[in-house]
């Protein structure tokens, strides 16, 4: 692993939440699902990083089925690994569904979502589909448009407008489902950052 890797950046600011006891953790992560609750939350917050490092050591140590403290009463527990309910909305949720922020697997389906929430999500992953696609164009396929940096640049403009879309008028439906829902603002394959969703 490179010495600068994110992965390797990631242990050192996990290492924060190793030291903590099970007990003061518990409690950490109770507490901060409090201040989570009812909000559509950027992937890239500050401190929904900080809680997913937190909920990455929670969940190797078991925490949540300690019960060493009780979650807000609003997250019940997901049907994945128990701890509470809090999911990822992604690009991908027609294939991957919404994910568990604590163990990474699938916290619901997306055949398990209301009909009419399925209609519209589906309506927007089919439109972001192709736009993201354009990022692993084949050669054969790239030799096509007279530029194809300028079709990533273009691709990537569509991008931005469609997450602010999912972020503005998408992910509020999921507050009528879950506690809090978190949703993915970037596309690094197209190099979108953050900072360019504007909501």
């Amino acid at each position: 692993m490179a010495e600068g890797s994110p992965d390797r950046l990631w242990a050192e600011y996990s290492s924060v939440f190793e030291g903590f006891d099970d007990t003061t953790l518990a409690r950490w992560l109770a507490q901060t699902l409090g201040q989570l609750g009812g909000r559509v939350w950027r992937f890239s917050h500050p401190l929904i990083g900080a809680y997913r490092l937190a909920a990455e050591v929670g969940h190797r140590r078991q925490i949540w089925l300690m019960r060493l403290a009780a979650p807000p009463p609003n997250f019940p527990s997901a049907p994945c690994c128990r701890a509470p309910l809090l999911p990822l909305f992604s690009r991908d949720i027609v294939q991957s569904g919404l994910i568990c922020q604590h163990c990474s697997e699938t916290l619901a389906p997306f055949e398990d979502l209301p009909a009419d929430v399925q209609t519209a999500v589906k309506s927007w992953a089919d439109a972001y589909a192709p736009v993201h696609a354009v990022a692993h164009w084949e050669d054969r396929k790239r030799k096509t448009v007279a530029d194809y940096e300028q079709a990533c640049d273009d691709a990537a403009d569509e991008a931005e407008k469609l997450l602010a879309i999912a972020g503005r008028t998408l992910l509020p439906r999921f507050l009528d489902l879950y506690p809090a829902v978190i949703w993915e603002d970037s596309d690094e394959c197209l190099e979108v950052r953050p900072e360019d969703i504007s909501l």
